[in-house]
């Protein structure tokens, strides 16, 4: 048997059952009124059902079905034992368990609304959970000098915040149809290649299945979707990449190493990045929506739909070769490599104006109250050149 074979197994399994169960989702968001309703961020012009993250979820433990069932049935190679990574190091019931919680606060925030306070709090089990299991990085290694550096007890705190922070970043992004989903598969594609290079074959296993999934709810998803990912499939979605990227090293682990899977998703992170920013700069929330994402900033500038999610998704696999690349090449020409394209992507983040506020406060002389406004009120443009004048975000560089 080819070792090719229970990949393709493991693919075909995630992306028929995303394929059958994505319908039925639909039918039961509709039935529950888990619905999306044009407004706010999004730019669907038509309800959408939400809760698309049932068929992701259902994919994903198919395809741990067809894992488990293959290496005990037709003698496929266990993701445990026969990669590089010692048995017992990480607790897979344990990451199992953190990824029914996080899909379960989503689906509830689907159903329910939960405030962000709530989301944060299931999100946070569910990442100190993983971690409890063994997915941590205990040590960083020097590429210069090949010292480690050792995080002790924090490495307890860094890996829960990066497991949280890789979720919300896509679900940050999930603003038009097939953005987040698409960016996904791409991401997962890239993540199976690079691991199976390394020979970490759990976190291969889980990336091909994670492709097959978002492949087959984008027979759904995309543009014009009939159903959307919601917070369910979005978290889901991050949290499995974030997985991913840590049992692609292992517990001592290059810098490099921990840089590539960043490289991957470097849009959603370079879109959470400017948001921050963005916000902060006009003194509002950060948890405030705006439409003032890349795929808005696209569509300002005459893209359609499709045009922009294309566009975007071409970004993702430029930065996707180049993180293979990176793999493959010495130390300099691997930071060679990242700065080049970190530069040349926020570069053209500042060329689209992604840390331009798009809600600005205004004092208003008739109410005499300090208001929030946006693109849609008067003289809103000629109120954010001054704002970019008077508070320039790089100011010996300019946008």
């Amino acid at each position: 048997m080819g070792w090719w074979v229970p990949f393709v197994v493991l693919f075909s399994t995630a992306l028929v059952i995303a394929l059958l169960v994505t319908p039925l989702a639909r039918r039961l968001a509709w039935r529950l009124g888990s619905v999306d309703y044009p407004g706010g961020r999004r730019i669907n012009c038509k309800p959408l059902p939400r809760m698309g993250g049932i068929a992701i979820f259902c994919s994903l433990i198919a395809g741990t079905f067809m894992q488990t069932l293959g290496f005990r049935v037709f003698g496929w190679p266990s993701v445990v034992v026969g990669g590089m990574r010692p048995p017992g190091s990480v607790n897979y019931p344990a990451l199992l368990l953190g990824f029914c919680i996080v899909f379960l606060t989503g689906l509830l925030d689907d159903y329910l609304e939960l405030n962000p306070k709530q989301k944060l709090l299931g999100q946070s089990l569910a990442a100190v959970i993983a971690v409890s299991g063994g997915l941590m990085i205990d040590v960083v290694v020097n590429p210069f000098t090949n010292d480690g550096i050792y995080l002790g007890w924090a490495a307890w705190p860094i890996t829960v915040c990066y497991l949280v922070a890789y979720a919300n970043i896509f679900n940050l992004i999930d603003g038009m149809d097939g953005l987040s989903a698409g960016i996904a598969c791409i991401a997962s594609i890239t993540m199976w290649v690079v691991s199976t290079m390394a020979g970490h074959l759990d976190a291969a296993a889980l990336s091909i299945v994670l492709a097959g999934a978002t492949l087959g709810f984008l027979r759904y998803n995309f543009n014009p979707a009939s159903i959307i990912l919601g917070d369910s499939g979005a978290l889901l979605i991050g949290f499995a990449l974030g997985t991913v990227s840590l049992l692609s090293v292992q517990r001592v682990a290059g810098l490099t190493s921990i840089i590539v899977p960043l490289v991957i998703s470097g849009i959603p992170i370079i879109d959470t990045f400017s948001a921050i920013v963005r916000r902060g700069r006009a003194h509002v929330s950060i948890g405030q929506a705006d439409k003032g994402h890349i795929h808005h900033r696209l569509l300002d500038e005459g893209f359609n739909q499709r045009q922009t999610v294309l566009f975007i998704y071409l970004w993702t696999g430029l930065l996707s070769i180049g993180s293979i690349v990176m793999t493959q090449v010495g130390v300099a020409p691997r930071i060679a490599i990242f700065c080049f394209l970190i530069v040349a992507s926020v570069l053209f983040a500042m060329r689209l104006h992604l840390f331009r506020p798009v809600l600005l406060h205004h004092y208003n002389p008739e109410t005499g109250r300090d208001e929030l406004v946006g693109p849609q009120d008067e003289a809103f443009e000629e109120e954010a050149e001054r704002f970019e004048e008077e508070h320039p975000i790089f100011p010996h560089v300019g946008e």
